[in-house]
Protein backbone atom coordinates (compact mmCIF):
# COMPACT_ATOMS: atom_id res chain seq x y z
CA UNK A 1 0.00 0.00 0.00
CA UNK A 2 1.02 3.52 -0.84
CA UNK A 3 0.31 6.94 0.09
CA UNK A 4 1.30 9.78 -2.08
CA UNK A 5 0.47 13.79 -2.61
CA UNK A 6 -1.67 14.61 -5.70
CA UNK A 7 -2.75 17.94 -6.85
CA UNK A 8 -6.25 18.05 -8.56
CA UNK A 9 -7.27 20.97 -11.03
CA UNK A 10 -10.44 22.45 -9.92
CA UNK A 11 -12.81 25.69 -11.71
CA UNK A 12 -10.49 28.17 -9.11
CA UNK A 13 -7.29 26.35 -8.51
CA UNK A 14 -5.57 23.40 -7.89
CA UNK A 15 -6.78 20.60 -4.91
CA UNK A 16 -3.96 18.67 -2.70
CA UNK A 17 -5.09 15.82 -1.89
CA UNK A 18 -3.66 11.91 -0.80
CA UNK A 19 -4.07 8.99 -2.97
CA UNK A 20 -3.96 5.92 -1.00
CA UNK A 21 -3.84 3.42 -3.40
CA UNK A 22 -3.84 -0.78 -2.37
CA UNK A 23 -1.11 -3.60 -3.37
CA UNK A 24 -2.11 -4.94 -6.55
CA UNK A 25 -2.47 -3.55 -10.46
CA UNK A 26 -6.13 -3.00 -9.89
CA UNK A 27 -8.11 -1.49 -11.25
CA UNK A 28 -9.66 -0.96 -7.85
CA UNK A 29 -13.05 0.95 -7.07
CA UNK A 30 -12.34 4.32 -5.54
CA UNK A 31 -13.72 5.84 -1.96
CA UNK A 32 -13.68 9.28 -1.30
CA UNK A 33 -12.80 10.15 1.96
CA UNK A 34 -13.97 13.54 3.08
CA UNK A 35 -11.94 15.02 6.20
CA UNK A 36 -13.37 16.64 8.98
CA UNK A 37 -12.66 20.39 10.08
CA UNK A 38 -9.03 20.08 11.28
CA UNK A 39 -8.20 19.20 7.84
CA UNK A 40 -5.56 16.53 6.54
CA UNK A 41 -3.42 14.81 8.89
CA UNK A 42 -1.69 11.79 10.14
CA UNK A 43 -5.08 10.41 11.18
CA UNK A 44 -6.73 10.89 7.87
CA UNK A 45 -3.92 8.74 5.91
CA UNK A 46 -4.15 6.10 8.65
CA UNK A 47 -7.94 6.32 8.04
CA UNK A 48 -7.82 6.01 4.20
CA UNK A 49 -5.11 2.98 4.86
CA UNK A 50 -7.23 0.98 6.79
CA UNK A 51 -10.11 1.03 3.96
CA UNK A 52 -7.38 0.74 1.16
CA UNK A 53 -6.07 -2.88 2.84
CA UNK A 54 -9.45 -4.01 1.65
CA UNK A 55 -8.82 -3.27 -1.93
CA UNK A 56 -10.62 0.33 -2.53
CA UNK A 57 -8.15 2.71 -3.85
CA UNK A 58 -9.25 6.27 -1.35
CA UNK A 59 -8.60 10.21 -2.65
CA UNK A 60 -8.89 12.11 0.12
CA UNK A 61 -9.14 16.14 -0.59
CA UNK A 62 -7.87 18.82 1.43
CA UNK A 63 -11.38 20.82 1.11
CA UNK A 64 -9.93 23.71 1.98
CA UNK A 65 -7.26 24.34 -0.51
CA UNK A 66 -8.50 27.90 -1.90
CA UNK A 67 -6.89 29.36 1.20
CA UNK A 68 -3.72 27.23 0.75
CA UNK A 69 -2.34 24.04 0.86
CA UNK A 70 -2.29 21.65 4.34
CA UNK A 71 -1.08 22.30 6.70
CA UNK A 72 -3.21 25.57 7.25
CA UNK A 73 -3.42 24.77 10.93
CA UNK A 74 -0.81 24.02 13.81
CA UNK A 75 -2.24 20.45 15.25
CA UNK A 76 0.13 19.71 16.98
CA UNK A 77 -2.01 20.10 20.30
CA UNK A 78 -5.07 19.42 18.49
CA UNK A 79 -5.30 16.53 21.71
CA UNK A 80 -5.34 18.75 24.70
CA UNK A 81 -9.32 20.32 24.97
CA UNK A 82 -8.39 23.94 26.15
CA UNK A 83 -6.99 24.14 22.80
CA UNK A 84 -10.58 23.11 20.72
CA UNK A 85 -12.05 26.79 20.69
CA UNK A 86 -8.58 28.76 19.55
CA UNK A 87 -8.00 26.40 16.55
CA UNK A 88 -11.82 26.84 15.93
CA UNK A 89 -11.42 30.73 15.42
CA UNK A 90 -9.14 30.26 12.63
CA UNK A 91 -11.42 27.07 10.92
CA UNK A 92 -14.52 28.42 11.12
CA UNK A 93 -14.02 31.10 8.44
CA UNK A 94 -13.21 28.76 6.56
CA UNK A 95 -15.87 25.95 6.66
CA UNK A 96 -18.52 29.26 6.27
CA UNK A 97 -16.19 30.19 3.16
CA UNK A 98 -17.13 26.23 1.57
CA UNK A 99 -20.54 26.86 0.27
CA UNK A 100 -22.41 24.24 -1.09
CA UNK A 101 -21.78 25.53 -4.51
CA UNK A 102 -18.37 25.54 -4.43
CA UNK A 103 -18.32 21.72 -2.91
CA UNK A 104 -20.32 20.71 -5.48
CA UNK A 105 -18.51 21.55 -8.13
CA UNK A 106 -15.16 20.97 -6.19
CA UNK A 107 -16.69 17.11 -5.93
CA UNK A 108 -16.85 16.91 -10.00
CA UNK A 109 -12.98 17.45 -10.19
CA UNK A 110 -12.53 15.14 -7.44
CA UNK A 111 -14.67 12.38 -9.42
CA UNK A 112 -13.63 13.64 -12.76
CA UNK A 113 -9.69 12.78 -11.10
CA UNK A 114 -10.58 9.67 -9.90
CA UNK A 115 -12.63 8.62 -13.09
CA UNK A 116 -9.27 9.40 -15.35
CA UNK A 117 -7.37 7.31 -13.62
CA UNK A 118 -6.42 3.47 -15.37
CA UNK A 119 -6.05 1.80 -11.82
CA UNK A 120 -9.52 3.28 -10.86
CA UNK A 121 -12.76 0.74 -11.77
CA UNK A 122 -14.86 1.91 -14.19
CA UNK A 123 -18.68 3.25 -12.67
CA UNK A 124 -19.81 5.24 -9.45
CA UNK A 125 -17.34 5.58 -6.41
CA UNK A 126 -18.27 5.61 -2.79
CA UNK A 127 -18.00 8.29 -0.13
CA UNK A 128 -17.18 8.85 3.70
CA UNK A 129 -17.31 11.63 5.50
CA UNK A 130 -16.35 12.69 8.84
CA UNK A 131 -17.90 15.98 10.84
CA UNK A 132 -18.21 18.89 8.04
CA UNK A 133 -16.95 15.30 5.51
CA UNK A 134 -20.14 14.04 7.08
CA UNK A 135 -22.10 16.77 5.73
CA UNK A 136 -20.80 16.74 2.29
CA UNK A 137 -21.05 13.54 1.83
CA UNK A 138 -25.06 13.91 1.74
CA UNK A 139 -24.42 17.04 -0.51
CA UNK A 140 -22.11 14.64 -2.60
CA UNK A 141 -24.36 11.97 -3.24
CA UNK A 142 -27.47 14.59 -4.32
CA UNK A 143 -25.43 16.40 -6.80
CA UNK A 144 -24.15 13.32 -8.59
CA UNK A 145 -26.45 11.02 -7.90
CA UNK A 146 -25.04 8.90 -11.14
CA UNK A 147 -21.62 9.02 -10.06
CA UNK A 148 -21.91 7.82 -6.31
CA UNK A 149 -23.05 4.25 -5.28
CA UNK A 150 -23.38 4.66 -1.42
CA UNK A 151 -22.13 7.82 1.32
CA UNK A 152 -21.54 7.23 4.84
CA UNK A 153 -21.68 9.89 6.89
CA UNK A 154 -20.32 10.08 10.67
CA UNK A 155 -20.85 12.69 13.54
CA UNK A 156 -22.05 14.97 10.20
CA UNK A 157 -23.44 18.04 11.51
CA UNK A 158 -26.28 20.32 10.38
CA UNK A 159 -27.70 18.06 8.37
CA UNK A 160 -31.20 19.38 8.96
CA UNK A 161 -31.32 23.25 8.57
CA UNK A 162 -33.75 26.26 8.22
CA UNK A 163 -32.10 27.48 5.33
CA UNK A 164 -33.34 26.95 1.78
CA UNK A 165 -30.49 25.01 0.54
CA UNK A 166 -30.40 22.47 4.10
CA UNK A 167 -28.85 19.34 2.99
CA UNK A 168 -31.81 17.11 4.37
CA UNK A 169 -34.28 18.95 1.53
CA UNK A 170 -32.39 17.94 -1.44
CA UNK A 171 -32.53 14.04 -0.67
CA UNK A 172 -34.66 13.43 -3.70
CA UNK A 173 -32.14 12.79 -5.69
CA UNK A 174 -30.37 10.02 -4.44
CA UNK A 175 -30.88 6.87 -6.46
CA UNK A 176 -27.82 4.92 -3.88
CA UNK A 177 -27.77 4.24 -0.33
CA UNK A 178 -26.53 6.12 2.32
CA UNK A 179 -25.91 5.31 6.30
CA UNK A 180 -25.60 8.49 9.16
CA UNK A 181 -23.56 7.39 11.99
CA UNK A 182 -24.65 10.15 14.92
CA UNK A 183 -23.16 11.45 17.63
CA UNK A 184 -25.08 11.10 21.03
CA UNK A 185 -25.99 14.96 22.31
CA UNK A 186 -24.31 16.19 19.75
CA UNK A 187 -25.58 20.15 19.34
CA UNK A 188 -24.75 19.78 15.55
CA UNK A 189 -27.40 17.31 15.41
CA UNK A 190 -29.82 16.82 17.86
CA UNK A 191 -32.80 14.13 17.49
CA UNK A 192 -35.38 16.23 16.57
CA UNK A 193 -33.36 17.30 13.41
CA UNK A 194 -32.27 13.30 13.40
CA UNK A 195 -35.98 12.74 13.60
CA UNK A 196 -36.55 15.41 10.48
CA UNK A 197 -33.72 14.09 8.52
CA UNK A 198 -35.31 10.69 8.42
CA UNK A 199 -38.92 11.91 7.53
CA UNK A 200 -37.24 13.32 4.71
CA UNK A 201 -35.43 10.11 3.70
CA UNK A 202 -38.44 7.93 4.16
CA UNK A 203 -41.05 10.08 2.13
CA UNK A 204 -38.40 10.32 -0.83
CA UNK A 205 -37.96 6.27 -0.62
CA UNK A 206 -34.08 6.33 -0.13
CA UNK A 207 -32.21 3.43 1.04
CA UNK A 208 -31.40 4.16 4.68
CA UNK A 209 -30.08 3.09 7.73
CA UNK A 210 -29.88 6.40 10.70
CA UNK A 211 -28.10 5.14 14.29
CA UNK A 212 -27.04 6.81 17.12
CA UNK A 213 -23.79 5.86 18.43
CA UNK A 214 -24.77 6.48 22.22
CA UNK A 215 -22.46 7.86 24.97
CA UNK A 216 -20.28 8.82 21.99
CA UNK A 217 -19.26 12.79 21.19
CA UNK A 218 -19.41 14.49 18.12
CA UNK A 219 -15.69 13.91 16.28
CA UNK A 220 -15.54 10.74 17.73
CA UNK A 221 -13.60 8.63 15.02
CA UNK A 222 -10.84 10.62 15.14
CA UNK A 223 -8.45 9.46 17.95
CA UNK A 224 -5.99 12.29 17.65
CA UNK A 225 -8.71 14.46 19.67
CA UNK A 226 -10.08 14.26 22.61
CA UNK A 227 -13.82 13.15 21.57
CA UNK A 228 -12.12 9.75 19.98
CA UNK A 229 -14.15 6.69 21.21
CA UNK A 230 -13.03 3.74 20.71
CA UNK A 231 -15.65 1.36 21.23
CA UNK A 232 -17.71 3.77 18.76
CA UNK A 233 -14.96 3.85 16.09
CA UNK A 234 -15.01 0.49 15.83
CA UNK A 235 -18.79 0.09 15.25
CA UNK A 236 -18.36 2.85 12.90
CA UNK A 237 -15.89 0.47 10.60
CA UNK A 238 -18.04 -2.12 10.72
CA UNK A 239 -20.95 -0.18 9.65
CA UNK A 240 -18.98 1.22 6.78
CA UNK A 241 -17.53 -1.99 5.61
CA UNK A 242 -21.05 -3.59 5.27
CA UNK A 243 -21.95 -0.47 3.27
CA UNK A 244 -19.08 -0.97 0.99
CA UNK A 245 -18.87 -4.63 0.64
CA UNK A 246 -22.81 -4.16 -0.41
CA UNK A 247 -23.02 -1.07 -2.95
CA UNK A 248 -19.17 -1.54 -3.97
CA UNK A 249 -17.48 -4.75 -3.37
CA UNK A 250 -13.89 -5.05 -4.60
CA UNK A 251 -15.04 -8.24 -6.75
Amino acid sequence: METTTVDIPTGDGVADASLTRPDGNGPFPAVLLLMDAFGPRPRLVEMAERIAARGYLVLTPHLFYRAGRAPLFDLSRLGEPDQRAALFEQIMPLVNALTPELFNRDTTAYLDFLAARDDVRPGPVAVTGYCLGGTNALRAIEAHPDRIAAIASFHGGYLVTDAPDSPHLGVGSITGEVYFGHADADRSMPPEQIATLEKALEAAGVRYRSEVYEGAHHGFTMADTPMYDEQATERHWAALFDLLDRTLPTS
